[in-house]
């Protein structure tokens, strides 16, 4: 647990352990909602190099998302 919201504290930290612990296969869906965390630059360039396709709900009553890329 993190005592701030700062990304490299949550969303990179998790993100960066996942990578450890599992290989990612073909090409990965990875869908949030607008937090500040996952839609940072710093979080998008952790995401650029990899075969990560980032979707972040446009609003938050939509249920579906922008696809980035």
């Amino acid at each position: 647990m993190s005592d701030s919201m700062k990304a490299m504290e949550t969303s990179m930290s998790s993100w960066r352990m996942a990578l450890k612990n599992r290989i990612i296969e073909g090409e990965l869906l990875f869908h949030s909602d607008r937090g500040f965390q996952y839609a940072c630059t710093d979080f998008m360039d952790e995401l650029k190099d990899l075969p990560v396709v980032q979707s972040i709900t446009e609003l938050p009553e939509q249920s579906e998302g922008k696809l980035l890329g």
